[in-house]
């Protein structure tokens, strides 16, 4: 059992589970952190506090291994993968742009946030996903851009590709 600190009114602190759902509930659901005083009892300081620590806790936890670029070993690795499951040569993988509901988009922002053929809010995210699915490249596209070609247009990994400015990773058998 975790030993929940007693602060000096002496009332009994969060758990470590409160901490986390808070946390989670924010990036998930995109609340505020005084949106959860309600659900958690939970203030707004000490919700932000915990988002913050909950962050740092996953970068520290996997940025190592999955929030990285590829290597060019992970390229060699991906190539060979690809041609073995798909029968293409030196192709990495395909990239995509999806539609991602936005449940809780603010009825103010849903304007710059609707496409017609969709008929609610939606954001935009360009990912490519290796076969398995490490996903080393992601991008939301903002409002008003809410179609493939301007997300690739804006995205960070085409415009370097476009400008020549991308690392050099691609090594070709």
């Amino acid at each position: 059992m975790e030993d929940l600190r007693v602060d000096a009114r002496k009332r009994v602190g969060f758990t470590t589970i409160h901490k986390c759902v808070s946390a989670i509930r924010q990036l998930t659901y995109g609340k505020c952190p005084d949106s959860l005083d309600e659900y958690l009892h939970m203030g707004e300081d000490t919700a932000r506090i915990c988002l913050e620590y909950f962050c740092k806790c996953v970068f520290e936890l996997y940025a190592a291994e999955y929030l990285r670029r590829p290597t060019p070993d992970d390229i060699q690795r991906l190539l060979c993968k690809h041609e073995e499951l798909h029968g293409f040569p030196r192709m990495l993988g395909s990239t995509d742009c999806m539609h991602w509901p936005w449940k809780n988009c603010l009825k103010s922002w849903q304007g710059e946030y609707t496409r017609g053929d969709k008929g609610r809010p939606t954001i935009m995210l360009e990912a490519v996903a290796s076969y398995d699915l490490w996903i080393w490249h992601a991008y939301f596209g903002a409002a008003r851009s809410n179609n493939d070609i301007n997300v690739l247009n804006q995205s960070n990994l085409f415009r370097e590709i476009i400008e020549d400015t991308a690392p050099d990773t691609f090594i070709y058998r």
